[in-house]
């Protein structure tokens, strides 16, 4: 038999070697410089926070587990491979397999050592990056802290699932992944050098394959024992129960003695395999292997698949009841609802019309009560173009699209506030405006802290339904609330689309102040006041190599060209505060909406931390990003990473200063026992509770997000007893937002009023919740933001016999009322009708209260949004007004309305281009047949004729550009609105105190 001759192996040409060699070593050179200079970068941000231990630790360990798992991998691979390759035979026997396989044993001989090192750097790699990524794993089980409480099957404390077990899995899997890569290593190995001979006559493996083979299927199998034992423990997040998570009936009484069985079984086998490299015989492992592979299908799988469906399915309320409670208890603790205080609200009410004694105790109730005052009648969600059009001042400035919700304390009285801060806002900046030195050097930084009480709104023919910016406004500041430092350089609005947006700071010796600072006092529009950055913010960039380095970072020569960057430079960058808070704290998840504080004289962000786990015992699975998504998600605030999860708490309250920056991180939870982890693992990064200010505390809100989870995870885990919660019963949801005709779940609100049993009236977040499937109202939760109840979270279960109406039906009654409709469309001329959030208050043990704000916009592009309307429901009593005391006094009697901030005002906002505001009688008596009836006497409707008419030609006259007209018919608009108000003054005083219906 002839040989075929060697096939001879193409080679490059000199000057081809020598291209390919300059590109690779400039695509080095290019990574190497950028990746060099991105770290540099986090590293100089990192010094100007304080947080370097932030970044040494994470950098260390990140480090840590790309060696090992890098050196790991790579190296038990091509030790391997080099065993395979070492203990070779000398002597192949000739066949033709193996003399196809000869050229490439004759290609690979020369470059063998190349090979094998590229193999193994390439698989190194691989596993050191990702294995890199695991290194919050590798800290939580490094820095692990008890939890304190057992799991009930193991017994084992709850920090060895969340913080132990995770780890376990992931060096198993990183085994796993060793051994599999290895062995195909060996296999082809020993077949390209003759170890392994696969067509070949006579012995099909030679003695160092056979005993190198048996070794890695021993190590496998093994491996398989260790993944047995620990499926045991995972059988705590089974989701066999189909409505609970964690170990069933079936997991523990069938699958964890399986588990067990398959522990020795596959010891038995790996055993077998190590025997065989005395042995010398595959049959015994062989047979093992094939009763590992029996066992595991017929006890791992059939078995608990049999007891399912014979013993578990017939009846599962009854099998799965203790396994349940289990479910029920962990998710309670993991997401901190396990104290909850339920309360039978409302027990005696019908769910139908109130009766005038109905609404004589609910009124009695209300005048002792702090709620009526504290109404929130502004909506942040809808009055970020009002704020705009009103406190903008310059075009630089801007405001977010949604505003926040805080209380302050003037003169002894606590009241909520609509707030925000007057950003810069680079998207507002004209076209000569937009160079690389006025975005970067002269338009730095936003100005003033604006604010306006909650509850009023400016009255008046000229200014009507405007927010009242008594707290704060206007450039210089002014108004009840001090701020001392007023620019603005860190906020929501330097965070473009994801792009940072960088500012570069600091004027030459000499150099007179760059930076646009704000309007000059009574200067017009041309004067302005200039400033220099005079902060500790931002890192210093007065050597030429830092120019350098933000020149490559940023992409921009004008680091280097531009006389505007000088010795004294300073470049300030990641100024949103919640990626200033995420990038300081890493192991933390940011809620969505920041807002800002006015805390000791200065503006301050603040924000919510919290510390999340996958891995806690029985809790529900739950969806980060879908569980906090409602009607409002993304327009103003950041949604959540669409993350697995199943424990949170609120850890951690955060701080941004605005001016510099700094970024502070107090431990609010300081039990959490992942939040011990992880100062552990960080030290000195997170500040006791006791370092926050009595300042801070009282701006401290409960987080939405958190609040948005918990009311998802109550609608299910309110219900105790196990059969229930098995068969739904009771189960809850959450209702739609009805003001935004969006299928959206209805986004929780901050309100300030009185709870049942509280003897005052505390700042809270609450949220209405639904029957399942159905528009009913099953129960109305709210969560203490006040410093001394904080966190207390109270339920009031409405009665489940009863039609109680939910928010939907409430909206709907609401609308489609006579009255309010009609009032409605008139509004609508030429115009544009928003309704703002759809408030639901307790009235002592009266029932609920629900108050919405109607805002009316111009449809010319100068319009925005202005109180123009109330809207009171009572259990079906209507009330609709220019106030909140004209409805008030509606729906309860006159009177009632007197202790609203509107109590005083008759007349309601409305003028310039903005259409006037009118009101119809809606105190009214019901017609015989039940239905919804309104009395509208000659004069008020000759007054909403005129109304209509005067609208029309308003809207003809300003299509047409007729100023005069335009004047004429605003007067026209004036006067039927005096006319519709006397008509309506006359015909309420004729009128019988009759129940108003909706």
């Amino acid at each position: 038999m002839t040989m075929r001759p060697p096939v001879p192996v193409p080679t490059l040409s000199r000057r081809a070697k020598l291209v390919i060699g300059v590109i690779a070593v400039l695509l080095v050179l290019f990574t190497v410089i950028g990746t060099l200079t991105n770290v540099y970068v986090d590293y100089l941000w990192f010094d100007e926070t304080g947080y370097t231990e932030v970044f040494w630790t994470e950098l260390q360990t990140r480090a840590l587990l790309f060696a090992v798992a890098g050196v790991a991998t790579g190296g038990l691979v091509a030790l391997s491979v080099y065993l395979a390759y070492r203990f070779r035979p000398t002597f192949r026997p000739m066949s033709l397999e193996q003399q196809n396989l000869e050229r490439y044993r004759q290609s690979l001989e020369p470059r063998r050592v190349v090979v094998l090192t590229a193999v193994a750097v390439v698989l190194g790699l691989f596993a050191g990056f990702t294995a890199q990524g695991s290194w919050e794993t590798w800290l939580q089980f490094r820095n692990s802290t008890d939890f304190g409480t057992t799991d009930p099957q193991f017994g084992l404390d709850n920090s060895f699932f969340v913080f132990d077990y995770p780890f376990y899995r992931l060096a198993l899997g990183f085994g796993f992944a060793i051994v599999i890569l290895a062995l195909i290593g060996s296999l082809l190995t020993h077949y390209v050098f003759g170890g392994l001979r696969l067509q070949t006559p006579g012995q099909k493996l030679s003695g160092a394959a056979r005993v190198q083979l048996s070794v890695l299927l021993g190590v496998f199998v093994a491996l398989k024992a260790v993944a047995y034992w620990l499926d045991r423990y995972g059988t705590v997040y089974s989701d066999r129960g189909g409505v609970f998570t964690g170990a069933s009936y079936t997991d523990v009484n069938a699958l964890l003695p399986a588990k067990t069985i398959l522990v020795f079984v596959a010891v038995i086998c790996a055993v077998a395999f190590f025997a065989n490299i005395v042995v010398r015989n595959f049959a015994l492992p062989a047979a093992s292997l094939v009763l590992l592979m029996l066992s595991s299908l017929v006890i791992g799988v059939a078995y608990p698949a049999i007891v399912q469906q014979f013993v578990v399915r017939p009846t599962p309320d009854e099998r799965e009841a203790p396994y349940i409670a289990r479910a029920i208890d962990a998710t309670r603790e993991a997401y901190d609802i396990a104290d909850v205080d339920y309360v039978n609200y409302a027990q005696d009410q019908t769910g139908d019309s109130a009766s005038d004694a109905d609404a004589a105790q609910a009124a009695a109730e209300l005048s002792g009560s702090p709620t009526v005052e504290n109404i929130r009648l502004l909506d942040p969600n809808v009055l970020a173009p009002t704020f705009t059009a009103l406190q903008q001042i310059r075009n630089v400035y801007g405001f977010p699209e949604r505003l926040d919700v805080d209380r302050y304390t003037v003169d002894g009285v606590t009241q909520d506030y609509v707030v925000a801060v007057r950003e810069l806002d680079q998207t507002n900046l004209s076209d000569n405006q937009s160079s690389w030195i006025n975005r970067h050097t002269v338009y730095t930084h936003g100005n003033g802290f604006v604010a306006a009480p909650a509850n009023q709104v400016v009255t008046g023919q000229n200014d009507g339904g405007q927010p009242n910016f008594t707290g704060a406004s206007d450039l210089p500041t002014t108004g009840d609330i001090p701020v001392d430092q007023t620019r603005i350089y860190y906020g929501e609005l330097l965070n473009d689309n994801g792009t940072d947006v960088y500012s570069v700071v600091g004027a030459a010796d000499g150099e007179g102040p760059r930076e646009f600072d704000r309007p000059e006092s009574g200067g017009g529009d041309e004067g302005q006041v200039n400033s220099t950055y005079d902060g500790s913010g931002g890192v210093s960039i007065g050597s030429f190599f830092r120019q350098l380095t933000f020149a490559i970072y940023y992409r921009e020569r004008n680091f280097i060209l531009s006389g505007a960057v000088n010795d004294n430079s300073r470049v300030l960058y990641v100024r949103d505060p919640l990626d200033r808070v995420e990038k300081a704290a890493p192991f933390l998840t940011v809620d969505g909406d920041p807002y800002p504080a006015v805390v000791d004289g200065r503006v301050t962000w603040i924000l919510d931390g919290y510390t999340t786990s996958d891995a806690f015992p029985y809790a529900e699975q739950m969806e980060l990003g879908e569980a906090t998504t409602d009607a409002l998600t993304g327009t103003g605030t950041t949604a959540l990473p669409n993350e697995t999860f199943n424990y949170v708490r609120n850890s951690v309250k955060a701080t941004v200063d605005a001016y510099d920056g700094t970024v502070t991180l107090y431990a609010w939870d300081d039990q959490d026992p992942v939040l011990q982890t992880y100062m552990k693992a960080f030290p000195g990064i997170v500040q006791p509770r006791s370092d926050m200010s009595d300042d801070l505390v009282s701006h401290v809100r409960y987080p939405e997000d958190l609040f948005k989870l918990q009311r998802d995870v109550l609608t299910r885990y309110h219900v105790s007893d196990a059969g229930d919660f098995y068969n739904q019963n009771d189960r809850w949801q959450i209702p739609s937002d009805p003001t935004r005709n969006t299928d959206q779940a209805q986004p929780p609100y901050y309100i300030l009023s009185q709870r049942p049993g509280d003897s005052g009236a505390t700042f809270q977040l609450t949220s209405a919740l639904n029957a399942f499937n159905r528009e009913n109202l099953s129960a109305f939760i709210s969560a203490s933001a006040d410093p001394a109840t904080y966190g207390e979270l109270q339920v009031l279960r409405l009665p489940g016999n009863t039609p109680y109406q939910g928010p939907s039906q409430v909206q709907n009654a609401m609308t489609s009322n006579e009255t309010v409709a009609s009032n409605l469309n008139i509004l609508r001329q030429g115009s544009t009708v928003q309704f703002g959030n759809l408030l639901t208050l307790p009235i002592g043990n009266a029932g609920l209260l629900y108050v919405e704000p109607v805002y009316v916009q111009s449809q010319d592009n100068n319009g925005f949004p202005l109180l123009q309307k109330v809207i009171v429901n009572y259990q079906g009593r209507i009330g609709y007004g220019d106030t909140l005391a004209q409805g008030l006094d509606q729906v309860f009697g006159a009177g009632t309305g007197d202790a609203a901030p509107d109590g005083g005002s008759t007349s309601g906002g409305g003028g310039g281009s903005s259409p006037p505001t009118t009101s119809a009688p809606t105190t009214t008596s019901p017609p015989a047949d039940g239905g919804a009836g309104t009395v509208v006497d000659s004069a008020t409707a000759q007054a909403i004729a005129q109304i209509q008419q005067a609208l029309q030609d308003l809207a003809a006259a300003q299509q047409a550009g007729d100023f005069a007209a335009v004047g004429a018919a605003q007067q026209a608009l004036a006067d039927a609105s005096a006319a519709f108000e006397a008509a309506q003054s006359s015909a309420s005083a004729s009128s019988a105190p009759a129940s108003p219906t909706g």
